[in-house]
């Protein structure tokens, strides 16, 4: 699928999300129409007839390898950009050529560009200058209470964390009420558990306000903890939109079914609902018919120790929480995740079996 479109009036279905937020109903916020941007002439496009649509309040995830457009698709929605062809309409007004300061998008910049010379009220207080002085204060107060800073108000930046920092950010952003923020790659700063945190937490913050967000990320377990839907890019052009589970469950190629998350990719043929594969006869997400490429995810394999099984565990990595094989049977290597019981050891022979629907991807 090289280009998804959303007419209006686009709805979502109402569904509770992880965080326990109610998820309405969206009515359409943006829209973009055949978006295309080209750098150099002769050059591939950056990004090639892209479309798609964000409802108010929706948290979207351009997700996607280094140079597959997602930040020139960015870039070109927050207006840093004139695209080639194709437009973005913000409420059904058409803002493809306005610059940046006058489509009423917010911004969150990876390197959160604070002020260093002023303090974290006044950062915040920083884009509400058409205020009058009083009601810029209370409001940037509001915020930080907000995103839980308000102790901290009279800090400079280099006095806070990084996720702290991020906070800042976010609270100067969402202060002038914008109906939709841009995000590149917010949380590459932070430590591995700080970025957990602070992404649930930016999550909450834009969720009590609001605003819809679109988020860069190339960091697929990112992408699915905070993505109401996950857009899918590869070589300029929009792969597959959907639901973190969605395309998880039912990923519409090779590529996104192993950018998104790790499968094994295996050959059968399929009949209707069901093909034949090494596993046996299996269940398919998807009806399809002849040879078919199916995504087997790691976790939907079993190991089971058998003396006499035609496959050997060749390597194992302990994690915790799980552990990870690596299952060699013939010529083809198998990647399998298993739960935190009784380890297989090296060199074990076992039998595998799969133990869901999987999905054709080819």
């Amino acid at each position: 699928m090289n280009q998804i479109a959303c007419a209006r009036p686009f709805r979502l279905p109402a569904e509770a999300s992880p965080l326990g937020f109610r998820q309405r109903p969206h009515r359409v916020l943006l829209e973009v129409e055949g978006l295309s941007k080209r750098f150099r002439r002769g050059e591939a496009a950056a990004v090639e007839r892209v479309s798609f649509a964000v409802g108010e309040g929706e948290l979207l995830s351009l997700l996607g390898p280094s140079g597959c457009g997602k930040t020139t698709t960015l870039r070109l929605i927050g207006g840093f950009e004139t695209p080639d062809a194709g437009r973005i309409l913000l409420r059904g007004r058409d803002i493809s050529q306005l610059p940046p300061e006058a489509r009423g998008i917010g911004f969150v910049f990876q390197d959160y560009a604070l002020f260093p010379h002023l303090t974290v009220l006044d950062n915040v207080r920083f884009g509400l200058r058409r205020m009058g002085r009083a009601a810029a204060v209370a409001r940037a107060g509001e915020m930080l209470a907000l995103v839980g800073l308000a102790d901290l108000a009279a800090r400079r930046p280099h006095e806070l964390s990084g996720g702290q920092q991020q906070r800042v950010a976010l609270a100067r952003t969402l202060a002038v009420a914008p109906p939709l923020v841009l995000m590149d790659e917010p949380f590459s700063n932070l430590d591995a558990t700080m970025r957990v945190e602070t992404r649930q937490e930016v999550r909450r913050l834009l969720k009590a306000a609001g605003s819809a967000a679109i988020l860069v990320t190339h960091d697929q377990e990112e992408a699915l903890a905070l993505s109401d839907r996950i857009a899918v890019m590869e070589a300029g052009q929009l792969r597959q939109l959907g639901t973190p589970d969605e395309i998880y469950r039912n990923p519409s190629s090779a590529f996104v079914a192993s950018f998104l998350g790790r499968s094994n990719i295996v050959a059968g043929r399929a009949e209707g609902m069901a093909a034949d594969t090494p596993f046996g006869r299996l269940p398919l997400t998807r009806a399809a018919n002849g040879a078919v490429q199916l995504a087997v995810r790691p976790e939907q394999i079993l190991l089971e120790p058998d003396a006499a099984g035609a496959a050997t565990v060749v390597g194992r990595e302990f994690r915790g929480h799980d552990q990870i094989y690596w299952v060699q049977d013939g010529e083809t290597c198998m990647l399998v995740i298993s739960g935190p019981g009784a380890p297989m050891a090296v060199g074990q022979r076992v039998r595998m079996r799969v133990c869901d629907c999987v999905a054709p991807v080819g």
